[in-house]
């Protein structure tokens, strides 16, 4: 089963998280996004400055982690969270500029995913940033706030985002300072992505020191990603997936 797409558009990667599901965070999906990832870091090595754009097809750009496929087993649930672990670490070691087009429902993991790249730009008349764990019941491990702190730069509104689980739209996002740009459409919010993309290319910028320089940046996440302190908490996640 398919469940991303890579084009190519001049020095863009455009990945597609494919199908009208909620594409929910499991080890099949983040699997299939990281090789997607290893495919466009082997075939940019021949450009100077290339840009990745993520993006999704229908409701939802990801409806955070498959906490119904785990269940309530151990193993499942940490190995959920390492692959996810990972692909933030593949994200802030990218050689290239991120943007994260959303066109749907960005909740959770998938907000965290989206906010994993360097730029988000969203859709106005459909979809929402929501960290949905104060209302499902579950803690937010200390790696998501790492990364939530290091975006959000505002506490008001971090506390809003986690304490409040504020589902705030595009335009809230811009207003607040999270979300770059906002636009009209899906399509619009992916030709918006493109266009931030080819403006970033054009710098001409050195992959690697690009590569550096964010992992400099954002250290205080890559310092979290070794351990999820959460995980172990089967009867909350047996919780929350009954809610779901």
């Amino acid at each position: 089963m398919c469940m991303c797409t890579v084009e190519k558009k001049g020095n863009l990667f455009i990945l597609t998280l494919t199908g009208e599901d909620e594409h929910r965070l499991n080890p099949t999906r983040i699997d299939a996004i990281r090789s997607a990832l290893n495919r466009i870091r082997s075939d940019s090595t021949s450009h100077s400055c290339s840009a990745l754009i993520t993006t999704a097809q229908g409701k939802f750009f990801s409806n955070g982690y498959d906490l119904a496929w785990a269940g309530s087993s151990p193993d499942k649930i940490r190995l959920m969270s390492s692959k996810l672990r990972a692909l933030v670490a593949d994200l802030i070691s990218f050689p290239m500029p991120t943007i994260a087009a959303v066109t749907g429902h960005a909740c959770a993991g998938g907000f965290i995913l989206a906010f994993s790249h360097d730029y988000v730009v969203m859709r106005k008349d459909r979809g929402f940033l929501y960290m949905s764990e104060m209302d499902i019941g579950l803690k937010i491990p200390a790696w998501f706030m790492a990364l939530i702190s290091c975006k959000i730069g505002d506490p008001v509104v971090r506390r809003e985002v986690v304490l409040k689980a504020k589902k705030l739209t595009a335009e809230q996002g811009v207003k607040r300072g999270i979300v770059d740009a906002a636009y009209d459409s899906a399509e619009e919010t992916v030709k918006g992505a493109i266009e931030l993309g080819e403006k970033l290319t054009q710098k001409g910028w050195n992959k690697q020191v690009y590569s550096e320089n964010r992992k400099q940046l954002y250290k205080e996440i890559l310092d979290q990603l070794g351990v999820d302190e959460t995980t172990d908490d089967l009867n909350k996640v047996s919780i929350a997936a009954s809610k779901l």
